[in-house]
């Protein structure tokens, strides 16, 4: 009986909250089921589809090539659960931002953040864009390439409609995610449904000798690893949520945990299936490799593959401009972006200057649409910070030792994560040296010269023409600075 009335207290208790006016504050509307279909439908985008060529061509061999793919899913589960400390501990949207500041304080955070606002994230977005748009385009282009005016148009009005439709609602940008993330999940059982009857069926003389003629130099296996993980990435992406999460302390680990297992074996079978109708010399050749797969498996219905690819690759955008929004509006609050950028939208409750904003800077980079200058600076930039933030983790065990853990994983498992992101960052350079490194380096190191002129110092010039562009854009998109929380 005690049992039944404090069940109706509670359930009294929440009515009335719901009766009550949201405040202009990021909502906890995400459940679990949304996270994983963040990490899932942020993973599995373009890069599954494209990846598969670049890895082989680095090592030469299907054996090395399945176990790479296995080696850059272990990897992204073991800087998952190092980003699952972090995100119980530090409970706060933005990723890797809260994260350095709290670790190595304001001007690592703010070249975290001014990197990722101007090169890794926008960069991320319009790449996948671009996949999105060239998977559309090649049906109409049978047997020859799409101009490149309406590829980039294509995939700046993709820019556009995402951009758009995460502005409006954090709902309806979750139920976007949702859908299309089911939408892969059936091109992904089908290819690899397919594989599996092929091999069972006895094709499986692709395998047969697998490692002959592997290249296994530091310089090739890294390089594989760069491709591999570029089809990997997004699984730190559920920590930019994190605000915005119902009972983090539970979802985010669970989330992590399902999500990422399942997008590793979703890409090993993927390429066991690839391998069972191509040979590593055909595959090579393949100008798309999943269109070549439904070509010679699924021959009347191979229209099928390009259309989920692009359900695929427009899921992998949105859940990137769906977390990324977060991250400029955390910067934003923390006066190491515009203040605009922070606000909230009053009819909304989005960060909807942010998710503009980034919008606009990724469709700048369409432009040029060098694809391959764009993954380079991407991987770069991101696994410099990727490592960082995991020392940073190390570095917290001894310095904030006061912080609440709800989840501590082994110390052993940072330090590997550490050590292979240095790796990662420097074998590249050392064994294939290109302008686009030392190019994107000093990029980031001039975020220095714009903390000190606008952030630390804060000038009063700069001030003088910021106030006024903060004031109009205000009125004109009807946000408000976000409220404390009571609590």
């Amino acid at each position: 009986m005690g049992d039944t009335g404090l069940r109706k207290r509670r359930e009294d208790e929440k009515s009335m909250q719901s009766q009550e006016p949201k405040t202009t504050n990021l909502q906890k509307e995400l459940g679990l089921i949304s996270g994983i279909s963040i990490i899932v439908g942020t993973i599995i985008g373009s890069g599954i589809f494209v990846s598969p060529k670049s890895v082989l061509s680095n090592t030469e061999a299907v054996g090395p090539c399945l176990i790479i793919w296995a080696a850059c899913g272990v990897l992204a589960t073991l800087g998952a659960l190092c980003f699952a400390e972090l995100g119980t501990m530090i409970t706060k949207s933005g990723g890797e931002y809260p994260y350095l500041m709290e670790a190595y304080g304001p001007i690592p955070a703010y070249l975290f953040s001014w990197a990722s606002l101007i090169v890794i994230k926008p960069s991320s977005f319009a790449i996948i864009c671009l996949s999105f748009s060239e998977y559309v385009c090649a049906p109409f282009y049978a047997g020859c390439k799409p101009p490149q005016i309406v590829v980039k148009c294509l995939a700046a009005a993709a820019i556009l409609f995402i951009s758009t439709v995460n502005s409006l609602s954090v709902r309806l940008g979750s139920y976007v995610q949702n859908f299309f993330t089911a939408a892969k999940l059936v091109i992904v059982a089908i290819i690899i449904i397919s594989g599996l009857v092929l091999l069972a069926q006895g094709n499986t003389k692709n395998f047969d000798n697998s490692f002959e003629g592997a290249q296994l130099s530091v310089g090739a296996i890294s390089l594989a690893f760069y491709n591999g993980l570029w089809a990997y990435d997004g699984w730190n992406q559920l920590n930019y949520i994190t605000e915005e999460l119902r009972n983090p302390y539970r979802n985010l680990p669970l989330a992590i945990i399902i999500g990422i297992p399942l997008v590793t074996a979703c890409y090993i079978l993927m390429n066991v299936s690839y391998f069972t109708v191509m040979t590593a010399t055909e595959l090579l050749q393949s100008q798309a490799v999943a269109v070549t797969f439904g070509d010679r498996v699924l021959y009347p219905a191979s229209w099928i593959v390009p259309l989920f690819v692009a359900f695929s690759t427009i899921g992998a955008a949105n859940g990137t401009c769906f977390t990324a929004g977060r991250l400029i509006y955390v910067a934003g609050r923390e006066g190491h972006m515009l203040k605009v950028l922070s606000y909230i939208s009053v009819r909304r409750l989005t960060p909807a200057p942010a998710i503009i904003f980034y919008g606009i800077i990724a469709t700048i980079y369409i432009i040029p649409g060098d694809i391959n200058s764009l993954v380079n600076y991407f991987s770069f930039a991101a696994w410099l910070f990727y490592g960082l933030t995991i020392l940073g983790l190390i570095v917290m065990r001894f310095t904030r030792k006061e912080l609440e853990r709800p989840i501590k994983v082994p110390i052993v498992i940072p330090v590997l994560v550490t050590l292979i992101s240095v790796f990662l960052v420097l074998a590249p350079i050392i064994s294939k040296p290109a302008w686009e490194y030392l190019y994107c380096m000093l990029f980031i190191l001039s975020g220095v010269l714009f903390y000190f002129l606008f952030v630390h110092y804060k000038f009063g010039w700069a001030q003088k023409i910021s106030k006024p562009i903060t004031m109009h854009l205000q009125m004109l998109m009807e946000v408000v600075p976000p409220e404390e929380d009571p609590e």
